[in-house]
């Protein structure tokens, strides 16, 4: 096995344009963690944003982006029990320090990863760990959502939402999301119940009685959708903190209101892959691009036009 290995690097923080493939030094596996070999890394909006604003967490020397990986297992550090050479595996590691998915090898502690499904391949599988630990996190760690209850989301076709849909069905729940028309379809066949073209009706005026809001969006969607929630219900909302509404507008409503960030959980990775080897979950992949074209599917996942997600497949 090479000493060195292929990735991609900023050259700064700017424009798509800075990401460039090079060549750096293969990482070796230390205590409690393992080396995976990526043959598909999934691309999310915080690399992108990550990428033209800079780091939210550590990051390496060459810096490399990447959070979401499906791979194989290559070697193992001391003390670990749960995979060995050959294991195929996926996950997120280290968020929201640097993972360092966008290479040909990442290391990180065993337990940041579980076995990839049998039913899905690994690109199928790198599309999944950030969005829908995102999503899981939210839902049924923040919100509790419980079967019978109606939820919410925005942005219901993106590459969280259409996974949270997926998810709040399997929960039981009533699902009402806002997308465009011509992704409805799309959502109907993942199960959502009630679908919002948000360009043409105000979901304020639309919707009510609901237990849980998913907003992906943020700007003035949080404080508009205090007013569809009932007394006791949840808001959930993944952009930034300074989306929320203000404090004294979610105690008048009644409403639980708070920003969460995913976090690595072995735990919920097992939950999301046993829904994907009942059926009950998928990713959709919008666009499949090799490692070397990373600031093309930046560029494009930019546009804010996706449905799902876009994977980067390696070697």
């Amino acid at each position: 096995m090479s000493e060195t290995m292929r990735a991609v690097s900023p050259r700064g923080w700017g424009a798509p344009e800075v990401l460039t493939p090079i060549e750096v030094d293969r990482p070796e596996p230390g205590l409690t963690e393992i080396l995976v070999r990526v043959r598909a890394a999934g691309v999310n909006p915080v690399d992108w944003k990550v990428r033209a604003n800079g780091p939210i967490g550590r990051v390496g020397d060459p810096p490399i982006l990447g959070y979401d990986v499906s791979g194989t297992v290559e070697a193992v550090g001391p003390g670990v029990t749960l995979f060995a050479p050959g294991d195929e595996v996926f996950g997120m590691p280290h968020f929201p320090e640097q993972a360092g998915g966008y290479a040909e090898f990442v290391t990180a502690p065993a337990r940041r990863f579980v076995r990839k499904p049998d039913a899905v391949d690994h690109i199928q599988a790198a599309a999944l760990p950030l969005a829908a630990l995102t999503a899981w996190q939210s839902l049924v760690d923040t919100a509790g959502l419980r079967a019978g209850q109606r939820v919410l989301i925005h942005a219901a076709a993106g590459g969280v939402g259409h996974l949270a849909v997926q998810i709040a069905k399997a929960r039981g729940a009533y699902v009402i999301g806002t997308a465009r028309t011509e992704k409805h379809d799309f959502l109907r066949g993942l199960g959502a119940d009630e679908l919002i073209d948000y360009t043409r009706v105000d979901f304020a005026e639309a919707v009510r009685d609901v237990d849980v809001v998913l907003d992906a969006i943020g700007g003035d969607y949080g404080t508009r959708s205090l007013g569809v929630l009932r007394r006791g219900g949840h808001l959930v909302t993944l952009p930034a903190p300074d989306d929320l509404p203000a404090p004294a507008a979610a105690e008048a409503a009644g409403v639980h209101s708070g920003w969460t960030v995913v976090e690595p959980d072995s735990a919920g990775l097992r939950a999301i892959a046993q829904l994907v080897e009942e059926g009950k979950l998928r990713a959709e992949v919008d666009t499949v691009l090799p490692l070397e074209e990373a600031a093309k599917a930046h560029a494009y996942g930019e546009l804010g036009r996706t449905r799902g997600k876009i994977v980067l497949t390696v070697g």
